[in-house]
């Protein structure tokens, strides 16, 4: 087992000498396994180990769990950290899956953790190059396994995905690592039992509550004995095959979107003639990718929207078709522009109404009540030199922006990114420390990226999106209000 996970470990350099490893642990089989798979590597990779505990409040015996990883934590001697959220309240706050929320909760957890790990070692670093340097090595460690993995891609595939959905889950995805990838769990569970390794289990994995379960409990079994011995192992050989194709393709995607975009900045506009002579599958890729320039994360946008805007180019005239987002495609001789539909819909605005969310129309202009007209752009970062200073007038790094960017009223759980070091604040304490009357707190507009407040117009954005010399695309969003309506604050 440890030789065969630390062969996964270098081939995809997880971990590395001096790295500090924020490893979640629930106490369960494969985070037990994974800590004690660690500690047996540290033996070979010299780096720091760090345990965190999330508690989600959902069983009445979840708290024999933490203190059970407490104890194998100093037995072991190594650093232990518990956290509790309740998580189904947070689920409901912020309209998410009890499954949605747990993974919120817990990878906040671990940078969280991973924050105040730096704190206690940046006494030690003098100056800036040292920090992040030392943030360059952190890592956060998960025990996915090859079951998980095959689950994923099941889940997926069920609810139709493209190639990069069928990849499954990835060994590595930024700083987060996942040892235990290539071993499934019948593996782990006779290597605990080996071992001698006592481990909890949580009531709620038996149920078929979560769709995953039902897919873990039935799905795969079946598989397995009924249809092909050794299906888990088949499928993470495929999702290994799909990945490198999936990073090809993406290559070729970004040649033939260049070969057919017409001109830089807004509108966004392509030759047809120059995308139809690309092969079929990369001219749906070429599409998507145009409007995730547009709507960051595009989850509403699905391969019948592709299809429509396929059928739009074929079609003779000029045509116009209407997408999510309030995006306008239109076709006109041989060029395709994508922007804002020129006016808003009944349904648009029964969506506002009943969300309380405006999302940010790239290039386009946008109303939100009591805070303005608002207008955006994406251009390249050619000059991060000449930042506007304006209160109203913000950039930020576009490809850190993981959905759709929208204004909306706080929701339990925002928090803002308020220095270099990606120290994490919640929006509630943020207000308290700016004296913001509390009448006014849940009135106030804020622009999100899912709970991450990218920025509090009138006062500060979000640190981790700001503008640096290493960004790519610049997203400008600048709100239009009387001048007397201007706040005397300043954006940090």
């Amino acid at each position: 087992m440890v030789n065969k996970v630390f062969s996964y470990v270098k081939a995809y350099r997880m971990i590395e000498e001096g790295d500090t490893v924020i490893t979640g642990v629930s106490g369960g089989a494969d985070s037990v396994c994974l800590l004690f798979v660690l500690l047996k590597l540290r033996e070979k990779i010299p780096f720091f180990p760090v345990v965190v505990h999330v508690n989600h409040q959902v069983r009445e015996d979840a708290g024999e769990d933490a203190l059970f990883v407490e104890a194998l934590c100093k037995k072991w001697q190594v650093p232990f950290y518990m956290v509790s959220e309740d998580m189904k309240a947070y689920a409901l706050a912020n309209r998410l899956s009890e499954e949605e929320a747990g993974r919120e909760i817990r990878y906040r957890a671990f940078e969280d953790i991973l924050l105040k790990e730096y704190e206690k070692k940046a006494i030690d670093l003098t100056d800036e190059a040292g920090k992040e340097a030392w943030m360059a090595k952190a890592k956060i460690a998960v025990a996915h396994n090859s079951n998980d993995r095959a689950e994923t891609m099941l889940f997926h595939l069920f609810r139709g995905t493209g190639l990069k959905g069928a990849c499954g889950i990835r060994p590595v995805s930024g700083r987060i690592i996942r040892p235990l990838l290539s071993v499934s769990r019948e593996e782990i569970e006779a290597y605990l039992e080996l071992n001698g390794l006592d481990f909890c289990t949580d009531s709620t994995n038996a149920s078929d509550d979560y769709t995953r379960n039902r897919i873990r409990h039935h799905i795969l079994p079946f598989a397995e004995q009924e249809i092909c011995s050794g299906a888990v192992s088949h499928m993470n050989r495929a999702a290994e095959e799909f990945q490198m194709a999936d990073a090809f393709i993406q290559k070729e995607v970004l040649a033939a979107k260049e070969r057919c975009r017409i001109g830089e900045g807004l509108p966004l506009q392509l030759d047809i003639t120059v995308l139809q002579k690309e092969d079929e599958y990369l001219q749906g890729r070429v599409l998507f990718s145009f409007l995730e320039e547009l709507v960051p994360g595009c989850k509403d946008l699905t391969a019948e929207h592709i299809s429509n805007l396929q059928r739009l180019m074929a079609a003779n005239g000029s045509k116009e078709l209407s997408l999510p987002y309030h995006i306008r495609a239109g076709k006109e001789y041989n060029i395709l522009t994508f922007g804002q539909k020129k006016q808003e819909s009944e349904e648009k605005d029964a969506e506002i109404k009943e969300t309380g969310e405006y999302v940010v129309l790239i290039g386009g202009r946008l109303e939100v009540p009591g805070l303005g007209m608002v207008e955006s752009r994406i251009f390249p970062a050619l000059d991060t030199e000449n930042i506007p200073r304006k209160t109203y007038t913000k950039w930020f790094d576009y490809d850190k922006i993981t959905t759709s960017a929208c204004f909306r009223t706080r929701k339990a759980g925002d928090y803002l990114c308020i220095n270099k070091q990606a120290e994490h604040k919640l929006l509630q304490d943020y207000f308290v420390n700016e004296k913001i009357p509390r009448k006014q707190r849940d009135s106030l507009y804020v622009l999100a990226d899912g709970s991450h407040i990218l920025w509090v117009p009138g006062y500060r954005i979000s640190e981790h999106y700001k503008v640096t010399q290493d960004t790519e695309k610049i997203l400008e969003i600048k709100i239009i209000q009387d001048a007397k309506e201007e706040r005397s604050h300043q954006d940090g």
